[in-house]
């Protein structure tokens, strides 16, 4: 039997385990999601409130978005084509803490059976980059080039969700919406 890895940074009530041996992109949606995770435990009561001029979005429509990335990849891995425009854009999991909170597991269990062969397969990604009216581009790829977008792409969004909620006084873990190298670096400048 296999050992299991924890977030040591994770709630009891959210960790998920990973065995030993699955990919670090694995490991590291793990992470990014788990920090969702807490995000959704913590802001609840504020979750769909919608804040004003500068922000005019919710946590929940941040959240949506980065779980709906995750979810155009799961579908392209099984496809071969990831279609970053056919997000579901699901109102339920921008308004309702719970429905995300098991549609943010769900994403976290499907991404637990990802191998390095996974990791590895080739698939196109279907994008409009162009604000002009061509087509979307249609890019070469390997799922974990774009579990690695995903990843970034959710850290991107947790620090605007992070300024979010400072602005509607909701309470994240200080490094919530942080790059791990951002960390490490800080990590650096304390130890000196």
């Amino acid at each position: 039997m296999k050992a299991a890895l924890m977030n040591p940074n994770a709630s009891a009530a959210s960790t998920q385990h990973i065995p030993i041996g699955a990919p670090d992109l694995v490991l590291a949606t793990q992470e990014v999601l788990e920090q969702g995770l807490s995000l959704l435990a913590s802001s609840a009561e504020k979750y769909s409130l919608v804040a004003p001029a500068p922000f005019e979005a919710s946590i929940g429509q941040h959240f949506r978005h980065v779980l709906e990335h995750f979810h155009c990849l799961l579908q392209g891995a099984v496809t071969g084509e990831v279609n970053y425009d056919s997000r579901a854009r699901n109102p339920r999991i921008e308004t309702e803490v719970p429905f995300a909170t098991e549609a943010t597991r769900e994403v976290i269990r499907r991404f637990q059976t990802w191998t390095d062969s996974t990791i590895a397969q080739r698939c196109s990604t279907v994008s409009s980059l162009a604000y002009h009216s061509d087509p979307p581009s249609l890019i070469s790829s390997n799922l974990g080039r774009e579990l690695a977008y995903c990843i970034g792409h959710a850290i991107h969004h947790f620090a605007i969700i992070r300024l979010l909620c400072s602005h509607v006084a909701v309470q994240v873990p200080p490094s919530f919406g942080y790059a791990p190298s951002t960390l490490k670096y800080q990590s650096s400048l304390a130890a000196d």
